[in-house]
């Protein structure tokens, strides 16, 4: 029976009332069990000043409040135990939801250390050697020619040697030409076609930019790393990722597609449009599918997902009970595999590795992080480090499509290394860079 202006007898309010307070209970109650998945303990437990670690938050907060960051999410653990998990401002700004520890992510490079880490899982079975050319498996590559300039002339040559394992890992293949220096016909070849494999093989025929090993140029290495992992393995990438790492460490909301149930916890993207490069949004949340599995970007994740996935190579390979890589394999992977060679979107100080940019001088790098660091970041602002010296693991996210006006991603290393009180630079631990030796 319907009732006028409105009123409800007292039973059908009192149900109403306690669907409420139900749907209230399950929701705090996934917040609660989000946090609470994580291993947790007090800063000071761990070495760490309280009271110097409130300065990270406080650091994001005024981003947020100066109107150059919608909102952040960060995390610092120790000994494997999070210390501090912050999520502040907000998801989406224009809908007004505040950002939520469990809140998605683009994290963009920050797929490369996955995908890298894929490929060494098969480098431990035995499947190649870094010094193999990747025309073993990916035979479209063989034969490759360099562009050279002589003269002010383009000129192409016979490459000195062939693309190795190890060229694409640590980005030192040189398969991004300039478009520039390639005629018309080969620029048609960059486009994108809907499947990984079928662009790289479309781009075969392209030159490379130097003579593998030569130089070191970020771009699109690690696309052919997934690749090499989908021709050796057998599977698509998306499956071997799945099943090889995602699902062993518990990284349940690390996808390429993100699914329709979760898509009201993708952040909002901003970019610095606005006045006095104050934020404007750039890209709302919706469902977005792809067949378009890469190994440059492409995933997005959590910072809890991504904690997960650090603190395996943090412990030389291993979570809870499940052993994806050797720790001899870690120690191979932060170690030099790029030479003098400029690691120029890092800067001075800096090194590349098996899929991570390593601190190498902390004379000269602009993160304030131990030297032995290993880290990388994405291009919509999430960012991440692993400190093998003082047993520590800093991440931050944010959705911003450009930041070089701000130093929000080094502010995450200043607010985190000065919180420590009890440095264990002086004593041994887990994983380490093998050093060079003259």
């Amino acid at each position: 029976m319907s009732h006028p202006h409105g009123y409800q007898p007292f039973p059908q309010l009192f149900a109403q009332a306690k669907l409420l307070l139900l749907a209230c209970i399950l929701l705090a109650f996934s917040s609660f069990s989000f946090g609470k998945d994580l291993p947790r303990a007090k800063p000071e437990n761990v070495g760490v000043s309280s009271e110097r670690l409130q300065r990270f938050p406080d650091t994001m907060q005024r981003y947020i409040d100066d109107n150059m960051l919608a909102g952040t999410v960060s995390l610092v653990s120790r000994n494997g135990k999070v210390i501090l998990l912050e999520s502040q401002g907000w998801k989406n700004k224009e809908t007004d939801e505040a950002m939520t520890d469990d809140a998605i992510f683009y994290i963009q490079s920050m797929t490369k250390p996955i995908v890298s880490t894929a490929l060494m899982m098969l480098y431990e079975e035995g499947r190649f050697l870094l010094t193999d050319p990747i025309s073993n498996w990916i035979p479209e590559l063989e034969g490759k020619q360099v562009i050279i300039n002589e003269g002010g002339q383009n000129l192409r040559i016979q490459a000195k040697r062939p693309i190795t394992f190890r060229h694409v890992l640590s980005h030192t293949a040189g398969v991004d030409p300039s478009r520039d220096a390639l005629t018309e016909a080969e620029r048609e070849l960059l486009a994108r076609e809907a499947t990984l494999e079928a662009t790289l093989i479309k781009r075969a025929p392209l030159p490379l930019s130097f003579h593998p090993g030569d130089d070191w140029q970020y771009g699109s290495s690690t696309d052919y790393v997934a690749l090499l992992v989908e021709r050796i393995s057998g599977q698509p990438l998306v499956e071997f990722l799945q099943e090889r790492i995602l699902d062993p460490l518990q990284m349940h909301d690390t996808f390429y597609n993100v699914p329709r149930d979760k898509v009201n916890r993708v952040a909002a993207v901003y970019s610095p449009t606005g006045p006095n490069k104050t934020i404007e949004l750039f890209q709302a949340p919706e469902f977005r599918e792809t067949t378009y599995f890469g190994g440059v970007a492409g995933l997005s994740s959590t910072v809890s997902d991504y904690w997960r996935f650090s603190q395996m190579l943090l412990n030389g390979g291993e979570l809870d009970g499940v052993r994806l890589l050797s720790p001899k394999t870690i120690n191979l992977m932060i170690s030099n595999h790029s030479g003098d060679n400029d690691v120029y979107i890092r800067g001075p100080g800096y090194t590349f590795g098996l899929g991570f940019g390593l601190v190498s001088d902390a004379g000269k790098a602009r993160d304030p992080l131990t030297p032995g660091t290993f880290s990388w970041g994405g291009a919509w602002g999430t960012i991440f480090w692993v400190d093998p010296v003082e047993n520590m693991i800093g991440i931050m996210m944010t959705q911003i499509s450009s930041y070089s006006h701000i130093t929000v991603r080094q502010d995450t290393g200043v607010t985190a290394m000065q919180s420590i009180i009890d440095s264990y630079s002086n004593k041994p631990f887990s994983v380490a860079p093998y050093a060079k030796r003259d």
